[in-house]
């Protein structure tokens, strides 16, 4: 800029055809201005390509010994600026653990497609068969009931209308049903609950996240808690739970990643240090959209095939096999 400005300044002088002192005296003192001015410029310029040269070597010897030093190297940060390890958590190395419910936790399947007949009744919508009910369950409440009514997502305005209205009717239905003989706890999962909680070498946090409504999910885990299938008072199996959350009470349900990523706020630790558990493909999509560990269980509404195709980390087959993978009962 200085150039260009001299140099004008210069011409026009120059066109002026001066010849007095006075305008003698402006071009020497331009010249002088100029030339100060860029002898700097220059100092400044080389003192600052030294400067990024040296802190360059600086931070690149301080990585390369920060990566000797870790065991753990963290080459690349996820959307919310966390680092992300290269070497995989393994599921027994977890500080927090999330559960799906239905069909995780409890084994509520007939509750659940016994409370979608009433509704579907009610509206005199079609009643739908069990293999349906169970490929749909992957969905959120209102999405799952408006498919059931025939509908599209993309080509019906009111899909979503019409969701959220059987939706409603179906969670006051739903609650009020819940009991140890409509969704009492797979065999297993209470003392696996237990012995998370008194996990030693780590401070094992626990969170629940469901596609139903949370008053559903908290009136499972309540209903659940009296006894243990060992005989032992399950006292604080509820309050293990440090965050509980259902569809209605996250920005978006599963397979959006939205929910997890707020129990894992809650519970405070990062997603890559948790584990999420669930039945559904739709579980599987979540946690990887999250940047959680995913296990696949297998005693759900979903099979192997359906798992498989879904991008689960470990699928169990049993709840022993999930409290092997936990706990690393067994190596």
């Amino acid at each position: 800029r200085l150039l260009f400005l001299s140099t004008n300044w210069f011409n026009y002088i120059q066109i002026e055809r001066a010849t007095t002192v006075s305008n003698d005296i402006i071009i020497v003192v331009l010249v002088s201005i100029y030339t100060t001015i860029g002898k700097l410029g220059m100092f400044l310029v080389k003192a600052t390509l030294v400067c990024l040269l040296v802190c360059g070597k600086v931070h690149s010897f301080l990585f390369k010994v920060n990566r000797f030093r870790s065991p753990m190297a963290f080459d690349q940060l996820d959307r919310r600026g966390e680092a992300i390890p290269t070497q995989p958590l393994m599921p027994h190395e977890a500080d927090g653990i999330i559960f799906d419910i239905d069909g995780t936790l409890a084994n509520s399947w007939k509750l659940g497609f016994d409370a979608t007949q009433v509704i579907l009744q009610k509206y005199n919508i079609p009643l739908i068969d069990e293999e349906l009910y169970h490929q749909c369950t992957r969905y959120s409440t209102p999405e799952r009931l408006a498919r059931h009514a025939g509908l599209d997502p993309d080509n019906d305005q009111d899909f979503w209308t019409v969701g959220k209205r059987l939706a409603d009717d179906f969670d006051c239905l739903y609650v009020g049903m819940v009991s140890i003989e409509t969704a009492g706890f797979y065999d297993g999962i209470d003392d696996l609950i237990l012995n998370l909680s008194k996990v030693t070498s780590r401070k094992v946090r626990i969170a629940a996240l469901t596609n139903a409504c949370v008053a559903y999910a908290h009136s499972v885990l309540k209903t659940n808690c009296p006894k243990s299938s060992i005989g032992v008072d399950r006292e604080g199996i509820y309050e293990n739970f440090l965050s509980i959350h259902g569809a209605d009470t996250v920005a978006k349900p599963k397979p959006f990643p939205d929910g997890i990523l707020q129990c894992c706020q809650e519970i405070g630790v990062s997603p890559h240090r948790c584990v999420y558990i669930g039945d559904s493909p739709s579980d599987g999509i979540a946690a990887k959209a999250a940047g959680c560990i995913s296990i696949g269980v297998l005693w759900g509404s979903h099979s192997y095939e359906s798992l498989k195709q879904a991008p689960f980390d470990y699928i169990c087959m049993t709840v022993d096999d999930l409290r092997d993978l936990l706990l690393k009962v067994n190596n």
